[in-house]
């Protein structure tokens, strides 16, 4: 919870890869709050009111996992919502001529979401979904220990590159607003 916390205050992109991370924890302990508390919540050094606020945000998270149909895979309406904003955010930024560095990246990016989805990423997806959920793919394969071919890797890189510039037009959106 705290992380979270932080991260949607410093970082809308990690704070978002967090989220779905989080998501997936909840399934691998089978949306049990038992389980997270007791294989989870007990490996790290919590105050008892630390833990507490812990449980309670993943049963809160649970709830509403199992409320919108989401227990064995997509997101939750929360994320999708964020998701939605930086999509939107992301079509402003090109729309508008003030942002010609933006514009920029994107277009140094779009030939490695053009791969994506050739490769078979979801053709129906957003481009920015695109990005985020090759990123968070990468991101699964190095907690795996698997290797990542050197073309990957770039792509990456540009992605992150890309998707933190996004990231970093939110939070400046957010806090003083942007003139498109």
């Amino acid at each position: 919870m705290y992380i979270s916390q932080d991260l949607r205050k410093k970082n809308i992109a990690e704070y978002l890869l967090y989220m779905w991370q989080v998501e997936d924890t909840i399934r691998a302990f089978d949306c049990s709050l038992r389980r997270i508390r007791d294989e989870w919540v007990a490996r790290f050094d919590y105050t008892d009111e630390q833990k507490e606020e812990e449980l309670d945000w993943f049963g809160n998270l649970i709830r509403m996992m199992n409320q919108e149909g989401c227990r064995e895979k997509g997101h939750l309406q929360i994320n999708k919502v964020t998701m939605q904003m930086l999509i939107e955010l992301h079509n402003n930024l090109l729309q508008s001529s003030k942002f010609p560095f933006y514009s920029a990246e994107y277009y140094k990016v779009l030939p490695f979401i053009v791969e994506l989805r050739n490769r078979g990423a979801n053709k129906d997806e957003n481009e920015i979904e695109t990005c985020f959920n090759s990123l968070y793919g990468v991101m699964l394969l190095r907690l795996q220990h698997k290797d990542i071919s050197p073309d990957t890797a770039h792509a990456i890189k540009e992605i992150t590159t890309f998707i933190g510039m996004l990231s970093d037009y939110y939070h400046k959106d957010k806090a003083e607003g942007l003139d498109f």
